[in-house]
């Protein structure tokens, strides 16, 4: 991985809703705390069950998340995140297992933010940190209610 440069940054503000509360200096200043990785088509970011040490800002490409069923070896596909989404999030503050496999359905450039590289970020700048948790609670919410919807269309 390689840490973000300042074009990133202005993309992150452009393209990642959770970003949405951050001024354009706070990401010049947060830009340290992410690095940028690119996957393959196929690739396994992680596997259910697997430490969650980091959350993923998808910048480009799609990545698809499995969860395994109670039919030996069978997997449903619970979500297909692209361009703006966030992957990883739900043990990044709780230290809980991975809840689905996540694998890139095409080459797919991310920004990457470790646990402990967003410790760093809530010692050093808590306002910060609160602005991003803010704006990526926020793009969770927004996809939780989505897939409500979709539920409740079904019956």
């Amino acid at each position: 991985m390689k840490p973000v440069g300042g074009d990133v940054c202005v993309r992150m503000k452009n393209d990642l809703s959770a970003f949405r509360y951050l001024e354009n200096q706070d990401l010049e200043f947060l830009a340290h705390h992410f690095q940028c990785k690119q996957v393959e088509a196929g690739e396994t970011l992680w596997s259910e069950g697997d430490e969650s040490t980091y959350v993923a800002f998808i910048m480009e490409g799609r990545v698809d998340a499995k969860k395994v069923t109670e039919f030996k070896g069978k997997q449903v596909i619970v979500g297909v995140y692209g361009r703006g989404s966030i992957v990883g999030e739900l043990g990044f503050l709780d230290d809980a297992p991975r809840a689905v496999t996540a694998v890139a359905l095409e080459p797919s450039n991310l920004l990457i933010l470790t646990r402990e590289s967003f410790a760093e970020l809530l010692e050093e700048h808590p306002d910060l940190g609160a602005k991003l948790l803010k704006g990526m609670l926020l793009a969770v919410s927004i996809r939780l209610r989505k897939s409500f919807d979709r539920l409740a269309a079904i019956f």
